[in-house]
């Protein structure tokens, strides 16, 4: 009995021997993973730190996002995010000492970590429920968060820091870290760097602020909005004087020094110029578009890191638009008050580069909407040449061509087009129908040559279609999506360019603050749209729209220079009016394309069927815009002009004809008459 017992006394000791070496075994492999997920981690952190280009980190700081023209001029700076970068010897000591005393009181001692702060942040991060909590963070660890990281609180970003920080220690100095920490951080009111914000609060450079002031600038970097003297004072006061306490603790004012500063009042002055130099706000809205989407650049990257940004901008041209689009008399608003939109678009035909753009009317919203890159409306008859005549040319009709303009059914569904003015003639010449918009010749031009004949050319010049889009109206402009200002001028680029149509484009050039070349635009995309001589015959033809009787006309001051292109117009279905005026025109020099309408078209929010709401701007800003250009010459005719000249010279040629005979006549009846004299005479009667 009892060595039964022994027995199952010494199986059960086996079984937790054996349990708890399974125990051990099991907290072995659980310790390993976990040291080696921890090895993978930091490794992996180390990595990223070490990959980070931290070397040009400072420079970046230094510099702005600068942009360029096309000729190699400054012409803006990208300002977000980035105030006046000053020299530490130009920062009071004052202000090092509080932030310093503030933020990070062993700076000077520690190796870019603070690891009593660590200890205290991880004790907190159980404390709160496993949630990260600020503070732990040395004035290093904040710069590399503010240049590197996103403001989240978690862990792996405070890991990120750790490392980033660690390796910024290794790359510069001290007082280079406090100078590149105290230009990058943000003090609230929408000013960054120590610079800007005493002169936005204090009216005074950097370099001549007392303790006191320098104990408000340093206070607000524990909170810029909450603790900003501008919008809450009484919160300011108490940080301030929280900061100068400390600077009291830290040995660097003395207890008497702190009492007396606490007693002092914030004496505000604002002396911040806010010079922007973001003069161009809707070109380098979509310098920035495609700096992002066409080279993988990110906007944080752009505003921060000291780029240079060649483009395609012409000063002269933007400057033209800018003012035309301050002048409020050239506009006509709603009754209500809606304001009537417009955009305008001016690209060079030989390169596609855009050498101007306005996006919108009103205030400017940073990269919001731009009318002239994102909005899609019916082009009206500014299509005819792309679908209708291009193609009909292609197929072997010429300027004399006869048309028929008559109000014709087409189809199951007897789409009968209509002219804009209503009045039909029953035939026209080709070159007439274009350059006074005959809508039913359009159409039945289009309905001879064929409609897919029409598309595929329309897709030649870079024209997207919707399958409902399919139809005879696609000759007017009838689309389902419609087009942008941008599709429209780079597909007129293929007239100014001997058929050859250019991709538009706003970036030629970007380096990097350590002068790299990131970006290096040495070709463009280039198609073939048609021959020379066809896109020579268009422009002959197009030349008429902008002389005395054409849709487009308008007083040049340069009264023998040509301009070549075409007009549109929306009717608003249903109602008199307009939804949509466009006017395209071109020149060697470059291609101009403006359009005017309202977001949304009502009973009470559209334009005049009239071409005299677009006229005065167009009026304005084309004669603005040769003023400043080259005047490159077609060296081509206008068909119109042209026929009016065969139309003088056979009309002299008929006259002198015509007096000619009567001359003949008058000689033969004197020569008749004297001969009868001289016979009577003889006669004797």
């Amino acid at each position: 009995m009892t060595s039964r017992m022994d027995r199952h006394q010494k199986q059960s000791v086996i079984k937790q021997i054996r349990g708890r070496v399974k125990q051990y075994h099991l907290v072995k492999w659980i310790v390993f993973l976990t040291l080696m997920g921890c090895i993978i981690f930091s490794s992996y952190l180390l990595y990223l730190a070490k990959t980070t280009d931290i070397k040009a980190l400072k420079v970046s700081l230094e510099q702005k996002t600068i942009l360029y023209d096309a000729n190699g001029e400054q012409a803006g700076e990208l300002l977000q995010q980035k105030g006046t970068f000053v020299p530490l010897g130009e920062i009071s000591p004052h202000i090092v000492d509080a932030v310093i005393s503030t933020e990070d009181r062993r700076f000077y001692t520690h190796s870019g970590v603070d690891y009593l702060g660590i200890a205290r942040s991880s004790l907190g991060f159980f404390v709160n429920g496993f949630k990260v909590s600020g503070g732990g963070s040395t004035i290093t660890q904040q710069l590399a968060k503010n240049a590197y990281l996103t403001q989240k609180q978690t862990f792996i970003r405070k890991a990120q820091e750790v490392f980033l920080a660690l390796e910024i220690e290794r790359q510069y100095s001290k007082d280079d870290i406090l100078t590149m920490y105290l230009n990058h951080a943000y003090f609230g009111q929408g000013v960054w760097g120590v610079e800007d914000a005493s002169k936005k609060y204090f009216g005074k450079s950097a370099k001549e602020l007392s303790v006191p002031e320098a104990a408000v600038i340093a206070g607000m970097l524990k909170s810029p909005t909450y603790y900003n003297p501008i919008d809450y004072p009484k919160e300011a006061k108490d940080r301030r004087d929280t900061v100068i306490e400390l600077m009291k603790t830290n040995g660097k004012i003395s207890a008497d020094e702190a009492t007396m500063y606490m007693q002092t009042d914030i004496v505000l002055q604002d002396k911040y110029d806010v010079m922007s130099n973001y003069q161009y706000p809707y070109f380098f809205d979509s310098v920035i578009d495609e700096a992002e989407k066409k080279y993988g650049i990110t906007e944080e990257d752009l505003l921060t890191k000291g780029y240079k940004i060649y483009t395609t901008l012409n000063q002269n041209y933007q400057k033209q638009l800018n003012q035309a689009y301050d002048n409020q008399e050239l506009f006509q608003n709603a009754q209500d008050g809606t304001l009537v939109q417009s955009a305008t678009v001016m690209m060079h035909p030989k390169t596609g580069g855009v050498l101007a753009l306005v996006g919108g009317r009103g205030e400017h919203v940073y990269r919001g909407f731009n009318r002239a890159t994102q909005m899609y409306r019916q082009p009206g008859s500014t299509i005819k040449p792309l679908v209708v005549y291009t193609p009909a040319l292609e197929q072997g009709y010429t300027p004399d061509s006869i048309l028929v303009d008559e109000e014709l059914s087409y189809g199951s569904d007897h789409y009968t087009p209509k002219n804009w003015n209503y009045v039909s003639i029953g035939k026209i010449p080709l070159y007439q129908a274009l350059v006074e918009s005959k809508n039913t010749s359009a159409v039945w031009l289009l309905d001879k040559i064929g409609l897919q004949t029409g598309l595929d050319k329309l897709h030649d010049f870079g024209i997207e279609t919707q399958k409902d889009d399919h139809y005879l109206g696609i000759a007017l402009g009838g689309m389902t999506k419609g087009v942008t200002l941008m599709h429209m001028t780079s597909a007129y680029t293929a007239f100014a360019n001997n058929g050859v149509r250019q991709e538009p484009y706003f970036i030629t050039k970007i380096i990097d603050a350590s002068g790299n070349a990131i970006v290096d635009k040495t070709y463009n995309h280039t198609y073939r749209v048609m021959s020379d001589g066809i896109a020579n015959e268009m422009t002959r033809i197009m030349l008429g729209v902008y002389e005395q009787d054409g849709t487009g006309y308008v007083p040049l001051n340069h009264s023998d220079y040509q301009i070549a292109g075409k007009t549109g117009t929306t009717e608003v279905p249903g109602q008199t009016g307009a939804q949509d005026k466009w006017i395209i025109a071109y020149t060697p020099d470059f291609v101009y394309t403006t359009w005017m309408g309202f977001d949304e078209t009502s009973q009470n929010t559209k334009l005049e069927s009239a071409y005299s709401q677009i006229q005065p701007f167009f009026q304005t800003t084309i004669n603005d815009v040769l003023a400043v250009s080259p005047l490159t010459s077609f060296q081509l005719k206008s068909v119109t002009t042209q026929k009016q000249e065969e139309k003088a010279n056979r009309n002299w040629f008929e006259k002198a004809t015509d007096k000619l005979e009567s001359f003949g006549r008058d000689i033969g009846d004197g020569i008749g008459n004297l001969w009868n004299g001289i016979t009577n005479f003889f006669n004797g009667r």
